[in-house]
């Protein structure tokens, strides 16, 4: 079994269009299957600040990093034997009808010469 985190993506005017207990209702869903790992709906961008140190010094900006038409709106991670069942799960992601889902199998850092995913890059 592998980790993969489903990012979700929708455009501003689209952030509402999936009533809150639809996603939590596929929340539990996951729970129940065993695939479940994590969750989490974001606030929208206007709440965002983006750091950057850049030759020891702290930037900070209000909002995301770049401008685009769709946002970060939340993620699942889940567990699931391969990319193609982790796709066929996202595209149950009830917000993929309304904006798109980014799969990406999470990579294990190598530390000390032991693989950890407990540790965030």
């Amino acid at each position: 079994m592998m980790n993969y985190l489903c990012l979700v993506y929708l455009a501003q005017d689209k952030l509402h269009a999936c009533p809150d207990s639809v996603c939590f209702a596929y929340g539990e869903e996951l729970r129940n299957s065993g695939h479940y790992i994590a969750g989490q709906a974001l606030q929208s961008t206007d709440t965002a600040t983006t750091l950057r140190v850049r030759n020891g010094q702290l930037s900070l900006t209000d909002g995301p990093f770049a401008e685009t038409k769709e946002q970060l709106a939340g993620f699942y991670m889940i567990e699931a034997k391969d990319l193609n069942e982790a796709i066929h799960l996202a595209s149950k992601i009830p917000p993929a009808r309304f904006g798109s889902i980014e799969v990406r199998p999470v990579r294990e850092l190598e530390v000390s010469g032991t693989a950890s995913t407990q540790v965030a890059v």
